[in-house]
């Protein structure tokens, strides 16, 4: 437990609450712990539901940081996904009264509140008490745009829309982003009306909060950024990239199998497997994968939770599937030489850190976008989808072979301008985290700025 005793200065204490959702807690635990390896003088109060406590309670953390529970008032995992409707009522209407009861019972008195953006009462929790509260948006910055200039979508005809027949038109009107297809916007033909109710009302609280955070780089997203800057007037700290990096090289892979297979690999050559923990595909596409693994004859390593052993035999000899890997340090190894992804922020910001290329098979949400931003923007990245495909089309076994053996192809002269252009954003990811990179400056005043108002 966190004590305050050798402490010469006052303690700023930070409550945090992220949404529960492992794509949400992570980056936030990222940005508790980021903040308390600046400063010392920070305790930090992690708040997640039992059921997320049970989840996450035997992560190792600083001492500095403390975690604290409330009630389970959510479905369960299953559930969740089912009905999905559900799931965002019980967070909006539910979780506020025991967060509050627990602001009532903690010590010392909270100095800050960060809340993920789609918990709108914390902030108005944190403006009921005159305690200052920063909104964190763990998605990329452009799809912030895109939901606080949603009017537009309907302003321009294209919501509702019905991407079957309209998925290669173009949208270009939203402030800072560039074109889109609608084909990677999914979630316009598919959020219910009520959801998207309650995502507005997120939106209309960000206002009155004090500080707005994205897990982002700057250059990875500077004229959406600068165009948020203008709209706001409250402070934009870009903090990206918010990945445990501190501890990705610091421990040898002696005793680890997939560590020690990597090791035997030739430079570059093994495709990384992963997609995701939430949103996953069907059974059918999961067995094309393998198949597709099977015929192109790329080394590989997947990590497939609960279906490992079904898809063990059916990928073939050239790799490995595991339940669970250390996701950022199997990027950074050098045989690693691509990543194909469902497009998870989370994963394609370490993807970026590690300097890999991507082949993205987007889902939901904002996983098209992020696609779309791999594929079009920053150029490190193949679509396995084809554009004209609809966002339920089976990529068969046989498309996939042919992709992964052209993208896995080090000779390959397309290829070699994709991994030139990783490499480049590697560089910046890496320059924005070192003294006087945009990330760390961002960090440096975030952290000034809760500490006067602390005081």
């Amino acid at each position: 437990m966190y004590s305050t005793k050798d402490q010469t200065g006052p303690i700023c204490h930070v409550v945090a609450v992220p949404y529960p959702g492992r794509g949400h807690i992570n980056p936030m635990m990222n940005l508790c712990k980021l903040l308390t390896s600046q400063k010392t003088d920070i305790l930090i109060t992690f708040v997640v539901t039992e059921e997320w406590s049970g989840f996450i309670g035997s992560e190792v953390t600083p001492d500095n940081i403390r975690l604290a529970t409330i009630p389970n008032v959510v479905p369960s995992e299953l559930v969740r996904a089912a009905d999905m409707y559900s799931f965002i009522e019980a967070i909006m209407t539910k979780m506020e009264a025991p967060f509050e009861r627990l602001m009532d019972r903690l010590e010392p008195p909270p100095s800050l509140i960060v809340a993920d953006t789609f918990l709108p009462w914390a902030v108005r929790v944190g403006n009921r008490r005159s305690i200052p509260a920063a909104s964190f948006w763990p998605m990329p910055a452009s799809f912030f745009s895109f939901f606080q200039h949603f009017h537009l979508l309907a302003d321009n005809g294209h919501f509702p829309v019905d991407l079957s027949e309209r998925g290669n038109e173009r949208v270009d009107y939203i402030p800072g982003v560039s074109s889109t297809r609608l084909a990677d916007l999914p979630f316009i033909s598919e959020i219910f009306p009520n959801i998207l109710h309650h995502i507005l009302e997120d939106f209309s609280w960000v206002p009155r909060a004090q500080y707005l955070l994205f897990p982002s780089i700057y250059e990875l997203e500077p004229q959406v950024i600068d165009v948020l800057r203008s709209i706001f007037s409250l402070p934009i700290y870009t903090i990206g990239p918010l990945i445990p990096y501190i501890k990705s090289n610091d421990h040898p892979s002696s005793g680890i199998n997939y560590l020690q297979w990597l090791d035997s690999q030739p430079c570059s050559s093994v495709l990384y497997i992963s997609m995701g923990s939430f949103l996953s595909f069907s059974g059918a596409q999961m067995d094309e994968i393998a198949g597709g693994l099977r015929l192109s004859r790329v080394r590989f390593i997947w990590v497939a939770r609960g279906e490992t052993d079904r898809l063990k035999n059916a990928c073939g000899d050239m790799g490995l599937v595991v339940p669970w890997c250390e996701q950022l340090r199997v990027l950074c190894h050098s045989s690693v030489g691509g990543f194909l992804t469902h497009c998870g922020w989370n994963s394609v910001r370490e993807g970026v850190f590690a300097g890999v290329p991507f082949l993205t098979f987007p889902l939901r949400m904002d996983q098209g976008m992020v696609s779309k931003m791999i594929v079009e923007d920053w150029k490190v990245g193949w679509r396995l989808r084809k554009a004209e495909d609809k966002i339920d089309h089976l990529v068969t076994s046989e498309e996939i072979a042919v992709l992964a053996q052209k993208f896995m192809d080090l000779e390959d002269d397309e290829g070699r301008e994709m991994r030139r252009r990783a490499r480049e954003l590697k560089q910046i990811c890496h320059d924005a985290i070192e003294e006087g990179g945009s990330s760390q400056t961002n960090i440096n005043a975030f952290i000034v700025d809760i500490f006067q108002g602390h005081a």
